[in-house]
């Protein structure tokens, strides 16, 4: 069993940053496509990006793109999720996620394999 453990959520103001990280047990975390994933209050798991297990290919919610980029350190077991120009909205709980033996950048929550228990993250107007 794979296990998935987020940090680095906090509080910040709108237009600040913050870099999530998410540690991942095992020897095959090279073999798994990773994303990250978010759920407000109320609402429902909405996708945020993901990056391929080579890191050569990248994908982002639209809400997102060009301000969060998600990168990996296959070294370190570890994928991050670097958020800048915080908004209000980007206010939720957010999850990595991982695809085991899984070259793409799979979108759709139930196309993922793992869960971790969640990070939150609070962006004050």
């Amino acid at each position: 069993q794979v296990q998935l453990v987020e940090s680095g959520g906090g509080l910040v103001q709108a237009g600040g940053s913050l870099r999530l990280s998410c540690a991942a047990s095992g020897r095959a975390f090279s073999s798994y496509a990773m994303g990250w994933f978010r759920q407000a209050p109320g609402k429902e798991r909405e996708f945020v990006a993901a990056i391929t297990w080579s890191g050569g290919n990248t994908d982002y919610a639209d809400s997102v793109n060009g301000r969060f980029t998600i990168s990996r350190d296959n070294a370190k077991n570890t994928v991050y999720l670097q958020m800048n120009s915080l908004k209000p909205e980007d206010t939720a709980v957010y999850y990595c996620a991982a695809r085991k033996y899984y070259d793409s950048t799979p979108t759709a929550w139930d196309m993922y394999d793992y869960w971790g228990q969640g990070t939150q993250v609070t962006v004050s107007s």
